[in-house]
């Protein structure tokens, strides 16, 4: 267990709520710039890796496990990194995403004051909250021992099934005769959001992480927020709607056979779909 002066802890903490606040303040001017919001999401992930360097070096001096801190810090740096420069290569170059285009057609008063409010400030506070097991961890003065075996291993699952998830989403989409086509195969087959539940995966095993730290079980507000977030509020949620709106039969068809959320075999496929068109 960690002996790390909490007085020391609660200025770094507040120290990486300062790097936080300075990274989504420049995101807030260049979208400002380019007239585009969403590029928020493109610096979701690499927020996070920000914590955690930002963490890493402020406790170099605790006292806490080396294994650990910088298992953590590799842990995020990979997934945040590659979430980036995935959203990065999918984003760029097709204009403002919608949901931040609808969004600005309900500005009410200052636009920098709705877009803290709306936009920037509530991502930052969530980025913060979310972020709390990497940056307890990285006071634990124990080694990983059994539970961090655990989280790590849950960690390459769920990093590696969010990943092929989305390499399975980008080869599908990148193949001509599959416009207009929904995605129901590999991965996708078995759950409509691999990168959903591959997400959640990866933020339980870094609260699994922090587990050793007296701060370690509060911190499990993070993957609560996260899931949540995931599945009934920005994410799964949306995206289901969206999809229904667009694609109708055909999305009511893959959501009656496909899992959508926790991984399980497909259902039988529906004849109407295996049909020609």
């Amino acid at each position: 267990m960690s002996d790390y002066p909490w007085a020391r802890l609660a200025v770094n903490l507040g120290i990486s709520a300062v790097a936080i606040i300075a990274l989504i303040g420049l995101v807030l001017l260049v979208s400002l710039r380019r007239r585009n919001h969403s590029l928020i999401d493109i610096f979701w992930g690499p927020g996070f890796v920000l914590v955690a360097v930002v963490s890493y070096v402020l406790s170099s001096s605790s006292g806490a496990d080396g294994t650990r801190r910088l298992t953590v810090l590799l842990a995020t740096a990979l997934w945040g990194g590659r979430l980036g420069l995935y959203l990065a290569r999918r984003n760029l170059g097709h204009g403002e995403d919608p949901r931040y285009t609808a969004l600005m057609r309900h500005r009410t008063g200052s636009l920098i004051g709705y877009l803290v409010r709306k936009i920037y400030g509530l991502q930052g506070a969530l980025m913060f909250v979310i972020s709390l097991p990497i940056q307890v961890a990285m006071y634990e003065s124990r080694g990983l021992g059994v539970l961090g075996a655990v989280g790590i291993v849950l960690w390459l699952f769920g990093f590696g099934f969010e990943s092929i998830g989305d390499w399975q989403l980008s080869r599908f989409k990148a193949t001509p005769t599959n416009a207009g086509k929904i995605m129901d195969r590999g991965l996708w087959a078995w759950t409509r959001h691999p990168n959903y539940f591959g997400d959640t995966c990866v933020w339980v095993a870094l609260w699994v992480l922090s587990l050793g730290h007296p701060l370690g079980v509060a911190a499990v507000v993070a993957p609560v927020v996260m899931t949540r977030l995931l599945i009934s509020i920005t994410g799964k949620r949306l995206l289901d709607k969206r999809m229904l709106r667009s694609r109708g039969t055909e999305y009511e068809l893959y959501a009656a056979r496909t899992s959508g959320f926790f991984p399980r075999p497909p259902k039988r496929r529906t004849p109407s779909l295996d049909a020609p068109s």
